[in-house]
């Protein structure tokens, strides 16, 4: 497949990554942006990545220049009319995504690939508007592209029968780690991860710690590598609410996706995160960060509920067919880089612990949030266990 011409539309940080990774894979490839800034950035950043990689001995001088040779910039859709196949990196406006597909579906090839890398944005609704939806897919890359292994490989009812598997080996040639997702809210990962958010937010909360405390017990006894209010920072509050908001609003209100008010507000007062310099902690003076309680039993309490939460959602999407217990672990992993698969963690915790504290909360609170998965139970009832 070297021969394949890729295009990839968006030039911000998602699309430069998809449009390194291709390149780097050998393929020619056409970045498109209607900002001329925009692809200005994309061109300087692709040239210092490759130096550097250069630099530390990932590749040859002569394989960073080649690589560099292989991307062109471009405001002009009509020159990606060549690739076999496109994927689609811009704003999440189903709209604006329908659009563009119809015209791309216009002017590529009939044979080629069109797909949408949309975090939570329905597939089939996306293509919904195509004469021909089948040729459209989703490949759903993690941030930043080129360092992310993990690949969401998500075709709707509508997609041709086949094209999962040849995207798949496509990904893999381009030394990804792909996963075959169903066209559901938030895919594998921003489904199942809801809760590592969801529910340090409500223990905050109800006033049982503190963020420092909360990010603290997940990074020391639970062995994340940073904390939901710091990684909440990173992402951007306002786009970490933003997906929250939008998979509780696909799943038609349900409970377990209830986004928090706390973050609204913060959302609301421009409290963003790093990028605003202050979200949940204060990134211009280090100084005023609180120190968390470091009281082991009370870490680990935090640590049980929110684990148990997450187990929960997985065993769902496997109950639900979303994706395999195999690929929901391996998202898991290599897309948020959690400690462990949480369907292996949930063996190793014991299935019968996680549903008895599913069903302690629930019991606590009646709030659909605390459902425990039919599977769960089902599994817990014959013995059964993952793998």
């Amino acid at each position: 497949m070297k021969d394949l011409k890729v295009g990839v539309i968006g030039a911000g940080s998602m699309g430069s990554g998809i449009a390194q990774v291709a390149a780097q894979a050998g393929h020619r490839v056409w970045l498109n942006d209607s900002s001329a800034d925009a692809l200005e950035q994309a061109a300087k950043g692709h040239s210092t990545i490759f130096s550097k990689l250069a630099e530390k001995g990932k590749m040859t001088l002569d394989e960073a220049k080649a690589c560099a040779k292989r991307i062109s910039y471009t405001r002009v859709l009509d020159d990606l009319k060549s690739c076999g196949l496109v994927v689609e990196a811009i704003i999440e406006d189903l709209e604006i995504k329908q659009g563009l597909f119809q015209e791309l579906e216009m002017m590529c090839a009939e044979d080629a690939v069109l797909a949408t890398n949309t975090s939570s944005l329905p597939i089939v609704a996306i293509s919904g508007k195509m004469q021909n939806p089948g040729r459209m897919m989703g490949l759903h890359f993690f941030n930043p592209a080129p360092l992310m292994p993990l690949v969401e490989i998500v075709p709707s009812m509508l997609t041709a029968e086949g094209l999962e598997a040849e995207m798949t080996e496509l990904m893999r040639q381009w030394g990804k780690v792909p996963v075959l997702a169903k066209d559901t809210p938030g895919f594998i990962v921003n489904r199942v991860a809801r809760p590592f958010y969801g529910e340090s937010l409500r223990l905050l909360e109800e006033g049982i710690a503190d963020e420092a405390t909360i990010d603290h017990a997940l990074r020391t006894y639970g062995g994340f590598r940073m904390g939901p209010f710091e990684l909440m920072d990173l992402i951007g509050n306002d786009i970490n609410f933003a997906v929250t908001s939008s998979v509780f609003a696909a799943f038609f209100n349900d409970g377990r996706y209830r986004p928090s008010i706390i973050q609204q507000r913060m959302v609301e007062a421009g409290l963003l995160g790093r990028k605003s310099g202050k979200g949940y902690y204060d990134y211009a003076d280090d100084t005023l960060r609180p120190e968390p309680d470091t009281d082991e039993q009370l870490g680990t309490r935090i640590v049980d509920r929110v684990l148990c939460n997450l187990i929960n959602q997985a065993i769902d999407a496997v109950y639900l067919g979303i994706a395999s217990p195999k690929d929901i672990d391996l998202a898991m992993t290599k897309g948020v880089n959690y400690p462990k698969g949480l369907l292996q963690w949930g063996n190793e915790v014991g299935l019968g612990h996680v549903l008895n504290t599913m069903d302690a909360l629930f019991d606590e609170y009646h709030e659909e949030r605390y459902r425990a998965s039919a599977l769960l139970r089902r599994m817990v009832r014959e013995g059964r266990s993952f793998f």
